[in-house]
Protein backbone atom coordinates (compact mmCIF):
# COMPACT_ATOMS: atom_id res chain seq x y z
CA UNK A 1 0.00 0.00 0.00
CA UNK A 2 1.13 3.33 -0.89
CA UNK A 3 2.02 5.84 1.69
CA UNK A 4 0.48 8.48 0.38
CA UNK A 5 -1.02 8.92 -3.35
CA UNK A 6 -1.89 12.41 -4.81
CA UNK A 7 -4.65 11.99 -7.45
CA UNK A 8 -5.45 14.30 -10.20
CA UNK A 9 -5.22 17.49 -7.61
CA UNK A 10 -6.02 20.83 -8.44
CA UNK A 11 -6.42 23.64 -6.37
CA UNK A 12 -8.09 26.90 -7.08
CA UNK A 13 -8.99 30.18 -5.17
CA UNK A 14 -11.97 32.38 -5.57
CA UNK A 15 -11.32 36.07 -6.13
CA UNK A 16 -13.43 39.16 -6.74
CA UNK A 17 -13.36 41.86 -9.43
CA UNK A 18 -14.89 44.49 -8.24
CA UNK A 19 -18.43 44.20 -5.99
CA UNK A 20 -19.77 41.27 -7.57
CA UNK A 21 -17.62 39.52 -9.73
CA UNK A 22 -15.68 36.42 -9.02
CA UNK A 23 -12.95 35.13 -10.67
CA UNK A 24 -10.93 31.51 -10.05
CA UNK A 25 -7.72 32.02 -10.30
CA UNK A 26 -6.00 28.11 -10.12
CA UNK A 27 -2.27 27.20 -8.24
CA UNK A 28 -2.27 23.72 -8.97
CA UNK A 29 -3.18 22.02 -12.03
CA UNK A 30 -3.79 18.34 -12.03
CA UNK A 31 -1.08 17.25 -9.65
CA UNK A 32 -0.47 13.74 -9.14
CA UNK A 33 2.53 11.39 -7.47
CA UNK A 34 2.64 8.63 -4.86
CA UNK A 35 5.24 8.18 -2.06
CA UNK A 36 6.26 4.72 -0.22
CA UNK A 37 7.83 4.37 2.85
CA UNK A 38 10.96 4.72 3.62
CA UNK A 39 11.32 6.95 0.33
CA UNK A 40 11.99 10.73 -0.29
CA UNK A 41 10.26 12.42 -2.43
CA UNK A 42 11.20 15.77 -3.09
CA UNK A 43 8.73 18.26 -4.46
CA UNK A 44 11.02 20.99 -6.18
CA UNK A 45 9.92 24.37 -7.75
CA UNK A 46 10.64 28.32 -7.97
CA UNK A 47 8.80 30.21 -5.24
CA UNK A 48 5.36 30.58 -6.49
CA UNK A 49 5.27 27.22 -7.84
CA UNK A 50 2.58 25.48 -5.40
CA UNK A 51 5.11 23.39 -3.11
CA UNK A 52 3.81 25.03 -0.01
CA UNK A 53 0.40 25.28 -0.65
CA UNK A 54 0.06 21.31 -1.40
CA UNK A 55 1.34 21.00 1.92
CA UNK A 56 -0.98 23.03 3.35
CA UNK A 57 -3.95 21.05 1.65
CA UNK A 58 -2.40 17.55 2.88
CA UNK A 59 -3.17 19.08 6.67
CA UNK A 60 -6.49 20.73 5.69
CA UNK A 61 -5.65 23.87 6.64
CA UNK A 62 -6.08 26.21 3.27
CA UNK A 63 -7.98 29.21 3.68
CA UNK A 64 -12.03 29.53 3.20
CA UNK A 65 -11.43 30.88 -0.22
CA UNK A 66 -9.81 27.77 -1.50
CA UNK A 67 -11.76 24.48 -3.40
CA UNK A 68 -10.33 21.74 -4.21
CA UNK A 69 -10.37 18.59 -7.16
CA UNK A 70 -9.22 15.52 -6.73
CA UNK A 71 -8.22 12.99 -4.17
CA UNK A 72 -5.36 13.00 -1.26
CA UNK A 73 -5.11 9.57 0.23
CA UNK A 74 -3.03 8.55 3.34
CA UNK A 75 -2.43 4.41 3.85
CA UNK A 76 -5.50 4.38 1.29
CA UNK A 77 -7.97 6.57 3.22
CA UNK A 78 -9.15 9.81 1.67
CA UNK A 79 -7.52 12.46 3.54
CA UNK A 80 -10.90 14.50 4.53
CA UNK A 81 -11.87 16.52 8.11
CA UNK A 82 -12.91 13.87 9.52
CA UNK A 83 -9.76 11.70 8.77
CA UNK A 84 -7.45 14.76 9.31
CA UNK A 85 -8.68 15.63 12.72
CA UNK A 86 -7.49 11.66 14.09
CA UNK A 87 -4.42 11.94 12.37
CA UNK A 88 -2.49 15.24 11.98
CA UNK A 89 0.70 15.46 14.61
CA UNK A 90 -0.07 12.01 15.01
CA UNK A 91 -0.31 10.36 11.52
CA UNK A 92 1.61 12.86 9.64
CA UNK A 93 3.61 15.67 11.05
CA UNK A 94 4.73 18.91 9.27
CA UNK A 95 8.10 20.59 9.42
CA UNK A 96 6.64 24.45 8.95
CA UNK A 97 8.58 26.65 6.87
CA UNK A 98 9.23 29.50 9.07
CA UNK A 99 11.11 29.21 12.68
CA UNK A 100 8.62 31.95 13.83
CA UNK A 101 6.08 28.97 14.38
CA UNK A 102 8.52 28.52 17.94
CA UNK A 103 6.61 30.37 20.59
CA UNK A 104 9.25 33.12 21.19
CA UNK A 105 7.70 33.32 24.45
CA UNK A 106 8.30 29.45 25.69
CA UNK A 107 10.93 27.94 26.28
CA UNK A 108 12.44 24.92 24.40
CA UNK A 109 11.46 22.05 26.45
CA UNK A 110 7.67 23.13 26.78
CA UNK A 111 7.06 23.56 23.40
CA UNK A 112 8.60 20.14 22.64
CA UNK A 113 6.70 18.66 25.44
CA UNK A 114 3.00 20.72 23.97
CA UNK A 115 4.37 18.51 20.34
CA UNK A 116 4.65 15.36 21.91
CA UNK A 117 1.19 15.57 23.84
CA UNK A 118 -0.64 16.98 21.02
CA UNK A 119 0.39 13.52 19.08
CA UNK A 120 -0.78 11.05 22.12
CA UNK A 121 2.69 10.63 24.13
CA UNK A 122 4.14 12.31 26.92
CA UNK A 123 7.52 13.69 27.34
CA UNK A 124 9.87 13.75 30.91
CA UNK A 125 12.85 15.44 31.29
CA UNK A 126 14.95 12.22 30.55
CA UNK A 127 12.67 11.45 27.38
CA UNK A 128 13.48 15.14 26.24
CA UNK A 129 16.85 15.55 26.60
CA UNK A 130 17.08 12.40 24.53
CA UNK A 131 14.61 13.64 22.21
CA UNK A 132 17.19 16.87 21.82
CA UNK A 133 19.92 14.60 21.70
CA UNK A 134 18.67 12.75 18.40
CA UNK A 135 18.56 15.76 16.47
CA UNK A 136 22.01 16.98 18.11
CA UNK A 137 20.92 19.65 20.33
CA UNK A 138 22.44 19.70 23.43
CA UNK A 139 20.43 19.65 26.92
CA UNK A 140 20.51 23.18 27.61
CA UNK A 141 18.26 23.94 24.43
CA UNK A 142 15.27 22.59 26.68
CA UNK A 143 15.92 25.54 28.64
CA UNK A 144 16.47 28.11 26.45
CA UNK A 145 14.00 30.56 24.11
CA UNK A 146 14.11 30.30 20.50
CA UNK A 147 15.46 33.79 19.85
CA UNK A 148 18.57 31.93 21.86
CA UNK A 149 19.23 28.83 19.07
CA UNK A 150 21.14 29.40 16.08
CA UNK A 151 19.22 28.92 12.29
CA UNK A 152 20.64 25.73 12.25
CA UNK A 153 19.43 24.30 16.17
CA UNK A 154 15.97 26.00 15.56
CA UNK A 155 15.17 23.93 12.54
CA UNK A 156 16.44 21.08 14.45
CA UNK A 157 13.91 21.55 17.27
CA UNK A 158 11.30 21.86 14.43
CA UNK A 159 11.78 18.68 13.00
CA UNK A 160 12.48 17.21 16.73
CA UNK A 161 9.00 18.44 17.42
CA UNK A 162 6.98 17.38 14.28
CA UNK A 163 8.08 13.46 14.23
CA UNK A 164 8.18 13.47 18.32
CA UNK A 165 5.13 10.86 17.61
CA UNK A 166 6.39 9.03 14.77
CA UNK A 167 5.21 9.95 12.12
CA UNK A 168 4.17 7.37 9.45
CA UNK A 169 4.57 10.59 6.79
CA UNK A 170 7.12 13.78 7.60
CA UNK A 171 6.33 17.31 5.43
CA UNK A 172 9.09 19.48 5.43
CA UNK A 173 8.64 22.66 3.92
CA UNK A 174 11.74 24.25 3.40
CA UNK A 175 13.47 22.97 6.14
CA UNK A 176 17.01 24.47 4.61
CA UNK A 177 15.69 27.77 4.29
CA UNK A 178 18.04 30.17 5.92
CA UNK A 179 20.80 27.71 6.76
CA UNK A 180 24.49 27.47 5.88
CA UNK A 181 25.73 24.31 3.96
CA UNK A 182 27.24 22.61 7.23
CA UNK A 183 23.47 23.51 9.00
CA UNK A 184 21.82 22.65 5.79
CA UNK A 185 23.39 19.03 4.98
CA UNK A 186 22.76 18.30 8.92
CA UNK A 187 18.92 18.75 8.45
CA UNK A 188 18.94 16.63 5.55
CA UNK A 189 20.88 13.61 6.64
CA UNK A 190 18.54 13.50 9.40
CA UNK A 191 15.33 13.92 6.88
CA UNK A 192 17.64 10.65 5.06
CA UNK A 193 17.53 9.25 8.38
CA UNK A 194 14.05 8.83 9.16
CA UNK A 195 13.29 7.90 5.81
CA UNK A 196 15.78 4.94 6.44
CA UNK A 197 14.14 4.24 9.44
CA UNK A 198 10.82 3.72 7.69
CA UNK A 199 8.99 6.81 7.46
CA UNK A 200 7.89 8.75 4.40
CA UNK A 201 8.98 12.49 3.97
CA UNK A 202 7.97 14.66 1.66
CA UNK A 203 10.67 17.45 1.16
CA UNK A 204 9.36 21.04 -0.38
CA UNK A 205 11.80 22.88 -1.71
CA UNK A 206 13.16 24.95 -4.05
CA UNK A 207 17.18 24.04 -3.82
CA UNK A 208 17.08 21.04 -6.42
CA UNK A 209 21.24 20.81 -6.06
CA UNK A 210 20.54 20.20 -2.21
CA UNK A 211 17.96 17.84 -2.68
CA UNK A 212 18.95 15.68 -4.98
CA UNK A 213 21.39 13.67 -2.96
CA UNK A 214 19.09 13.08 -0.16
CA UNK A 215 15.89 12.09 -2.00
CA UNK A 216 15.07 9.11 -3.73
CA UNK A 217 12.45 10.92 -6.29
CA UNK A 218 12.24 14.27 -7.51
CA UNK A 219 8.91 16.05 -8.80
CA UNK A 220 9.50 19.23 -10.75
CA UNK A 221 6.49 21.81 -10.31
CA UNK A 222 6.14 24.94 -12.62
CA UNK A 223 3.75 27.05 -12.48
CA UNK A 224 1.06 24.92 -10.82
CA UNK A 225 2.04 21.84 -13.12
CA UNK A 226 3.79 18.84 -12.55
CA UNK A 227 6.37 18.79 -15.57
CA UNK A 228 8.47 15.75 -14.39
CA UNK A 229 9.16 12.76 -11.66
CA UNK A 230 12.55 11.84 -12.16
CA UNK A 231 14.75 9.66 -10.06
CA UNK A 232 17.11 11.79 -8.09
CA UNK A 233 20.03 9.41 -9.08
CA UNK A 234 19.58 10.42 -12.99
CA UNK A 235 20.73 14.27 -11.58
CA UNK A 236 24.21 14.28 -12.34
CA UNK A 237 26.63 15.25 -14.55
CA UNK A 238 25.21 17.08 -17.66
CA UNK A 239 21.92 15.30 -16.91
CA UNK A 240 22.03 12.98 -19.91
CA UNK A 241 19.84 9.97 -18.25
CA UNK A 242 17.14 12.35 -17.38
CA UNK A 243 14.09 11.66 -19.37
CA UNK A 244 12.23 14.96 -19.19
CA UNK A 245 13.85 18.09 -21.35
CA UNK A 246 12.45 19.96 -18.89
CA UNK A 247 14.15 18.75 -15.81
CA UNK A 248 17.09 18.16 -18.29
CA UNK A 249 17.14 21.90 -18.68
CA UNK A 250 16.63 22.75 -15.12
CA UNK A 251 19.85 20.59 -14.01
CA UNK A 252 21.80 22.08 -16.53
CA UNK A 253 20.83 25.68 -15.53
CA UNK A 254 22.40 25.54 -12.43
CA UNK A 255 25.38 26.92 -11.25
CA UNK A 256 28.14 24.81 -10.46
CA UNK A 257 26.70 22.84 -13.91
CA UNK A 258 27.83 26.33 -16.09
CA UNK A 259 24.57 27.94 -16.15
CA UNK A 260 24.35 26.02 -19.55
CA UNK A 261 21.15 26.77 -20.74
CA UNK A 262 18.88 25.49 -24.00
CA UNK A 263 15.57 25.23 -25.54
CA UNK A 264 14.35 22.45 -23.71
CA UNK A 265 13.57 24.67 -20.96
CA UNK A 266 10.21 25.61 -22.97
CA UNK A 267 9.37 22.26 -24.08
Amino acid sequence: MMLLEVDTFSLSFRRYEGLLRQKRIFALHDISFSLRHGQILALVGASGAGKSLLAHALFGILPPNASTTGTLRFEGETLDETTLRTIRGRRIGLVPQSISHLDPLVRCGHQLAWAAKRAGTRLDRAAITERLARFALPAEVARAFPHQLSGGMARRLLLAMATVGHPALVVADEPTSGLDAENASMVMAQLRGLADQGHGVLLITHDLTQAAPYSDSVAVLDGGRLVAIEQSLRFRGTGETLNSAYARALWRALPQNAFYASDDCHA
